[in-house]
């Protein structure tokens, strides 16, 4: 399988990592395209909703592909408002799968049509973020909990980093629809950048007592970052990256491709509904005898028959 990305092409679905070793500071940068269109494909949202879940997307994408992990990282966000639930998946790469990502969102249409002001406070309401870590050989499955930032996903993520890893990090995602000529539907793109301090640098930025003025001045110049420069499939992440941290001499590594991946699967559903009695089967099938189950990530639709039960 390669693992590259076709520069002839618009740059899109991969995460280019970074670094700033004389500042002791890492980044990633992810820019999605085919992956979070897909990602938010299955199920139709408002666009504000659809903005949150495409940057909760880029944000897995860059944990996930942060940690060079074997398994998946599960980002979920809970909520008391319209907005109540998000997940997204990031799942590593394997022997015969690349590293992907998908996503979903569950919204109250009702509800989410009375507001009056449509912010992050207001879709989601007050709730937790959390991170869960589940290697797939060796290790334990890790969970950490934060309680959802008003000012949104990122915030959320940072607020993480400093309460559970201590690592000072910043956040920038970003997501947006593109609209192709005879199409109504959008097509959504996704983009995130991560600024992180090394755990080195870390500990001695804790023992100093205070965040050095490289880092304070880093983190302004990752604000300001627009939208379109992170989900904008024409630019060279090289060129962005150079706009940014040409004075801190940026080194840019190979970029990881990142498709969308989903691992739904028949008889793994099959395998589960075997734990349920006869009688509570038989009210989950159809007039047909067939239970039909519908990932709720890529759309697909399981057919379960009864010979799969038995």
């Amino acid at each position: 399988m390669p693992d590259k990305i076709d520069h002839n092409s618009p740059y899109g679905d991969f995460v280019l990592p970074f670094d700033l070793p004389k500042l002791g500071v890492r980044g990633r940068l992810v820019r999605l395209d085919t992956a979070s269109g897909r990602a938010l494909s299955a199920h139709a949202l408002p666009e504000a909703a659809a903005r949150v879940t495409g940057e909760m997307v880029a944000l897995g994408a860059i944990l996930g592909s942060a940690l060079k992990l074997d398994g998946r990282l599960t980002i979920q966000t809970k909520g008391d408002g319209p907005l109540d639930l998000i997940t997204t998946d990031y799942y590593g790469v394997e022997a015969d799968k690349a590293r992907g990502v998908r996503g979903f969102a569950r919204l109250d249409a009702a509800r989410f049509a009375e507001l009056q002001n449509i912010t992050f406070a207001d879709l989601a309401g007050k709730g937790a973020l959390a991170i869960t870590i589940e290697p797939k050989r060796g290790g334990k499955t890790y969970q950490g909990i934060v309680e959802l930032a008003e000012e949104g996903i990122a915030a959320s993520a940072e607020t993480y980093f400093s309460q559970s890893e201590q690592l000072p990090t910043a956040i920038r995602l970003a997501a947006a629809p593109l609209y192709l000529p005879g199409d109504p539907a959008p097509h959504w793109r996704a983009g995130g950048m991560m600024l992180q301090m090394t755990p080195g640098e870390a500990t001695r930025e804790s023992e100093d007592g205070e965040l050095s003025d490289d880092w304070e001045r880093l983190s302004l110049i990752l604000g300001t970052v627009e939208d379109l420069e992170l989900v904008d499939t024409m630019l060279a992440p090289e060129t962005l990256l150079w706009r940014l941290f040409h004075e801190d001499e940026v080194r840019v590594h190979p970029p990881e491709p990142v498709a969308f991946r989903c691992d739904c699967d028949t008889d793994r559903i099959a395998g589960v509904l075997k734990s349920y009695s006869e009688k509570d089967r038989a009210g989950l099938a159809d007039p047909d005898g067939i239970i039909r189950a519908k990932c709720e990530f890529c759309g697909t639709v399981h057919e379960i028959g009864r010979e799969a039960l038995s």
